[in-house]
C-alpha cells in the first residue's frame, strides 16, 4: 500500500499537466482515455477479482449514456437529474444481468453475458421512437454546461479520480478480499458459509454502477449515442483494455485504455490498415506480457528489488 501512494501522486500530477501542455484535440483524446479507463476498471472488478469475465459491460455503459441523453433532451430534465438517472439505469440493468448470470461461471458466464448484451443492442437498434434507431440520439448537453475541451477534461479527471479511489477501496475492502477468495476457490468459500451468489450479485451491480458513471461521462463528452455504443465491440474493446493493462491490477485500466486509444489514433492517421496493427500489438502483448503491462512491471520489480507484488499496482 505504501508503494501505491507515490505512483498515485505521480499519476495525478501527470493528469493535471495534460491540459497545460497539449492542444485541444489531444486534450479531447486524453478525456476519452480517462472515460474508457473507468469502463475498463469496472470490467476488471469482475474479471480480475471474482474470476467472472463479462461481455455485456458495453451495453451497461451505453445504456447509461442513452438514459442521460433521452431524459435530458426528451423529458427536459436538468442535467444533474439526468446523470443520476443514467447511473441508476446502468445499476439496475447490471442487477438484472447479475440475477441471470451469477450462478454460471467460465465460458457459460461469458456466453450468457454476451447474449444479454446483444439483447440490449437489439432493443436500441429497433426501438426507434425512444432510441432513435440507427440514427441514435444527439443533444447539446455539453454545450449547455458551457464546457470547453480543457474544462471538460478537468471535470472528467476529477470524477475519474474519485471513482478510481472508490473502486480501489472496494476491491481492497474485506468484501473485496471475499471476492478474491471466491475467485480462488468458490466451493471452499461456500463451504465456509459465504453466500457466493449474493457476493457476486453485489460485485456485478457495483461494477455496473461504475460503468454507468463512465457512460454518463461519455454522454457529456460525445453528445451522441447510437447502437454502436452498446454493441459487442464496445464490450470487447473494454475487455481488451483490461487485458493489455493487466487483469486483476485495477489501475491497468489506465494503461490499457491509453495504449489502445493512443495507438488507434496514431496508426489510423497513417494507414487504413490500423486494425491489423492493433491485432499484431495484442498478439505481441499476449506472447511477451500475458500478465498485461502493469502485471509484467510488477513481476520485474519483484524480481529485481524483492518487492512484495501486492504493494505495486494495487
Amino acid at each position: 500500500m505504501m508503494l501505491s501512494r507515490p505512483y498515485a501522486l505521480a499519476g495525478a500530477a501527470f493528469l493535471a499537466c495534460v491540459p497545460l501542455v497539449l492542444p485541444s484535440y489531444y486534450v479531447s483524446v486524453a478525456t476519452q482515455i480517462l472515460i474508457f479507463s473507468v469502463l475498463t476498471m469496472s470490467i476488471d472488478v469482475l474479471a480480475g477479482f471474482t474470476g467472472r469475465t463479462p461481455l455485456c459491460f458495453g451495453a451497461i455503459f451505453g445504456t447509461s449514456a442513452y438514459v442521460v441523453l433521452y431524459t435530458f433532451s426528451v423529458f427536459g430534465w436538468p442535467w444533474p437529474l439526468a446523470m443520476i438517472c443514467g447511473v441508476l439505469g446502468a445499476s439496475l440493468l447490471a442487477l438484472l444481468f447479475a440475477a441471470l448470470a451469477v450462478r454460471t461461471s467460465g465460458v457459460y458466464f461469458l456466453l450468457l453475458t454476451l447474449a444479454l448484451g446483444l439483447i440490449v443492442w437489439g432493443i436500441c437498434l429497433r426501438w426507434t421512437p425512444v432510441t432513435g434507431g440507427e440514427n441514435g440520439l444527439r443533444t447539446e448537453l455539453r454545450q449547455s454546461l458551457g464546457l470547453s475541451a480543457r474544462g471538460l477534461y478537468a471535470c472528467v479527471a476529477l470524477v475519474v479520480g474519485v471513482v478510481t479511489f472508490a473502486m480501489w477501496r472496494f476491491v481492497r475492502s474485506p468484501f473485496g478480499l471475499t471476492l478474491r477468495g471466491i475467485k480462488e476457490g468458490e466451493g471452499r468459500m461456500a463451504s465456509l458459509g459465504y453466500d457466493v451468489p449474493l457476493h457476486l450479485t453485489i460485485a456485478f451491480t457495483a461494477a455496473g454502477f461504475f460503468a454507468g458513471i463512465a457512460g454518463v461521462l461519455y454522454a457529456v463528452f460525445n453528445d451522441f449515442v447510437s447502437p454502436s455504443t452498446v454493441q459487442l465491440a464496445q464490450s470487447v474493446s473494454g475487455l481488451l483494455m483490461a487485458i493489455v493493462g493487466g487483469i486483476g491490477t485495477l489501475f491497468g485500466g489506465f494503461v490499457g485504455a491509453f495504449v489502445i486509444i493512443a495507438l488507434e489514433q496514431a496508426v489510423s492517421s497513417v494507414t487504413e490498415r490500423w486494425p491489423m496493427v492493433l491485432g499484431l500489438t495484442f498478439i505481441a502483448i499476449m506472447i511477451f506480457a500475458p500478465e498485461g503491462v502493469i502485471g509484467k512491471a510488477r513481476l520485474l520489480l519483484t524480481k529485481s528489488h524483492n518487492i512484495d507484488p501486492d504493494g505495486v499496482g494495487r
